[in-house]
């Protein structure tokens, strides 16, 4: 025994061996919860640190994500200026004739000549935003861009030309020099 108290205690025959034993079972049995609770306190704190841990990694991933979709929407950004830049159609000082066209629920103007701006009606010439101002790009290269990001390109499909059988003003044709 290592408690001089209960030696005392046992010597001047206040307590009985039986009682001593049992006291220091309890006691021993004590100290074990307590080490139980402690040792719980530290689970608690190792679970709540992992849970942290994993929302952190979570949002790590998101914000990676992200970041990764707008490299990549910016690489095509870039991607779609080259290929109006290096395929654009120029246009000289001849282009007298202002095309009103409508892009983004908004009515633009591009000057171009008689011959684009048929190109243009027939489908063949598709037109391109870059930087802020429109420019003229061949009927590939306006679909390449449209497959793209379909906001940067004005394309205008041919459409069939097979006239309705009821349309009372078949025999009539609308101009193509109408200015609007």
């Amino acid at each position: 025994m290592n408690n001089p108290f209960q030696e005392q205690l046992l010597k001047a025959g206040l307590v009985s061996k039986q009682q001593v034993k049992k006291a220091n079972q309890d006691k021993f049995s004590q100290h074990k919860k307590q080490r139980q609770v402690k040792g719980g306190v530290v689970d608690s704190a190792k679970l709540k640190a992992r849970q942290a841990a994993e929302e952190k990694a979570q949002r790590d991933r998101a914000l990676n994500q992200h970041k990764q979709e707008q490299a990549r929407k910016k690489a095509i950004s870039i991607e779609i200026d080259q290929l109006i830049s290096h395929n654009s159609i120029k246009r000289d000082e001849g282009c007298e004739i202002a095309y009103n066209f409508e892009h983004r629920s908004k009515v633009n103007r591009i000057y171009v000549n008689a011959l684009l701006k048929q190109q243009i009606v027939q489908g063949r010439v598709g037109i391109a935003r870059i930087e802020g101002r429109y420019e003229l790009v061949s009927y590939d290269i306006a679909e390449k861009i449209q497959q793209r990001n379909d906001k940067r390109v004005v394309l205008f499909k041919q459409e069939s030309q097979q006239a309705d059988e009821n349309d009372p003003y078949a025999d009539f044709q609308i101009p193509d020099d109408i200015m609007w």
